[in-house]
């Protein structure tokens, strides 16, 4: 298995990502200043330019407000 930056199960996380975050109402300035990073943190992660590890990936769940694990399952389902 390769990088799965550019991976169809990687692009469906970071349009759940993007999606939970505008359904939410929040900014990505909303999001990193919840997150205590920078908004190019949430930018980049959003654009396909770096990876969230899983630490990371739970952190930003929850500044979003939505549960880590179903999140996961959807992305499941693409793979």
């Amino acid at each position: 298995m390769g990088k799965s930056i550019h991976s169809p199960e990687h692009q469906k996380l970071r349009e759940l990502l993007t999606a939970a975050r505008k359904k939410a109402g929040l900014t990505q300035a909303e999001v990193a200043e919840r997150l205590g990073r920078p908004q190019s943190f949430v930018a980049k992660y959003e654009g396909g330019e770096r990876r969230l590890d899983v630490v990371e990936f739970v952190h930003v769940s929850r500044a979003l407000g939505v549960e880590p694990g179903k999140l996961i399952r959807l992305v499941e389902k693409v793979a």
